[in-house]
């Protein structure tokens, strides 16, 4: 047996895989997320260690008697910043926070091939522009650091004790040469990073340490177990799902969105906010469009009206086309690289129902995935099918809008809402020394394909066009108001004594 663990952001989520793939248990712990100014997202490490604790003691003490290696997957982006002696200098900042915009415009005039060296120009969620942020407002903060690590990788010290990541986590933070897969000193440079207090890079597949005495004793797990480096949780949903050689990919709806390839050698296209990341498994790269919201506004819709995500969809189902949405409730990466941009519904009416604002969310969820693959397709890459991963592959309705309105038809397979935590399962099984990559990596069975309907794709053709004219609209409208999102992170920043 094999368990995986996937440090989301709103739960930790483990599986126990048996050696043939099968999954045979799952448990997660919630976790909460902390907005202490408007733009901010941040997460506590003691909180991730108390929620992993909770969701591998779950499980039954006999498959954790059985198990030989543990894999790891992890949100990515954040910034895990400790102090000498290992403690959090401060609470982690999480990939959807926004606050380091103005440094990602002086990285990039600090360092103007910046996009094609890391991959995509900078952005304000990824790791480096943080480091030069806290330089700035924090620089107390910023004089502690003596260590660098990313979400999966502080469980994997916290379980083994060292520091270590793998290529696609270090691919993700603006550090990393992408071409040699080697920490560049011009990029930690330009973001106030001392090349020294990064990790080890290893491939996901090996091992990056043994479990502690300790901390088997606190889990109910054996002693010396091997931990696998694992991966960021798109190149380990990618390891769940078998895309791991060219031309293989996915798409996740998880908090965020991902619309995954892999391919076999680095191709970079920064003008089109593509991310272009070497991948966990060596020998491959991917491209991926990278969406802030992805699923995240269906729960939003759902906590907002008290109502129940099952009962607003089954309303959606039958609810005709209502207003339009824009679904940016914390900015958006691809294809717009706006942390400002907020979201709003247009064409609200007398007769629109709580059913028919599911049915618009579930349109602009499908809307954004129309944009990425657009995006995909101006760096040169262009798919046909896609398997699916996430929580919101629960929908029918939005698995077919998806299809409708990016041409490409997705399969669903059996276990698609495990996603990374299976593909860390499956590298700790590699790792292990139980079998081989090719083998081990498979993909799975599909249980339901969903394919484009040409009728369907006409007829939301021209919603599709009105909710990309919203964009630009909703943008003029938030600079009239004369107080947009980034005012409002200054005004806070200033309140809690944080100096510009």
């Amino acid at each position: 047996m094999y368990l995986g663990i996937d440090l989301g952001t709103s739960a930790v989520k483990v599986c126990v895989m048996a050696a043939d793939g099968h999954v045979v248990a799952t448990a997660d712990a919630p976790l909460g997320v902390a907005h202490p100014f408007e733009g901010a997202s941040e997460q506590t490490c003691d909180d991730w260690w108390t929620a992993t604790v909770a969701a591998v003691t779950a499980l039954a003490p006999e498959l954790r008697a059985s198990l030989r290696g543990i894999g790891l997957s992890g949100q990515m982006h954040g910034a895990v910043l400790l102090d000498a002696n290992h403690r959090p200098v401060r609470p982690v900042i999480l990939w959807n926070d926004a606050r380091a915009t103005a440094e990602c415009a002086a990285m990039t005039a600090d360092c103007p091939d910046i996009g094609d060296l890391s991959g995509v120009p900078p952005m304000a969620g990824l790791t480096a522009p943080k480091l030069r942020w806290l330089a700035r407002h924090a620089p107390d903060e910023h004089a502690r650091i003596a260590r660098v690590l990313l979400p999966k990788d502080y469980i994997g010290f916290r379980l083994h004790g060292g520091f270590v990541t793998d290529p696609s986590d270090a691919a993700a933070t603006s550090w990393l040469d992408q071409r040699t897969r080697t920490w560049s000193e011009r990029l930690c440079e330009v973001s106030a990073t001392d090349i020294a207090w990064l990790p080890e890079i290893r491939p996901g597949t090996e091992v990056a340490g043994t479990l502690l005495p300790t901390v088997a004793a606190e889990l109910g797990l054996p002693s010396g177990l091997p931990v696998a480096t694992g991966g960021g949780d798109a190149a380990a949903g990618a390891v769940g799902i078998g895309a791991v050689s060219a031309g293989e990919g996915f798409i996740s709806l998880g908090t965020s969105g991902q619309l995954f390839v892999t391919t076999p050698d680095y191709r970079p296209n920064p003008a089109s906010l593509i991310h272009a990341y070497a991948h966990t498994v060596p020998g491959h790269w991917f491209q991926m469009a990278a969406m802030l919201n992805g699923a995240r506004p269906m729960a939003w819709l759902a906590d907002l009206l008290r109502r129940p995500i099952p009962d607003l969809l089954a309303e959606a189902e039958t609810a005709p086309p209502g207003p339009l949405f824009l679904p940016y409730l914390t900015g958006e990466r691809t294809p717009h690289g706006d942390t400002e941009i907020r979201g709003g519904f247009a064409g609200l009416g007398e007769t629109t129902t709580q059913g028919s604002l599911m049915r618009s969310v579930l349109e602009a969820i499908a809307f954004t995935f129309a944009d990425a693959m657009t995006a995909l397709e101006a760096a040169g890459t262009r798919p046909s099918a896609l398997l699916a991963i996430g929580g919101g592959t629960r929908s029918d309705l939005l698995m077919q809008m998806i299809a409708d309105t990016t041409g490409c038809t997705l399969g669903r397979s059996t276990g698609a809402e495990i996603g990374p935590a299976l593909g860390a399962a499956r590298m700790a099984q590699v790792a292990a020394g139980d079998g081989p990559p090719d083998e081990v990596m498979r993909k799975p069975d599909v249980g339901r394909q969903f394919h484009p309907d040409p009728a369907a794709r006409d007829r939301l053709h021209p919603r599709l066009a009105a909710y990309r004219a919203l964009y630009p609209a909703l943008k003029s409208v938030q600079g009239a108001m004369g107080e947009s999102p980034g005012a409002c992170k200054e005004a806070r920043r200033s309140a809690i004594g944080l100096k510009g």
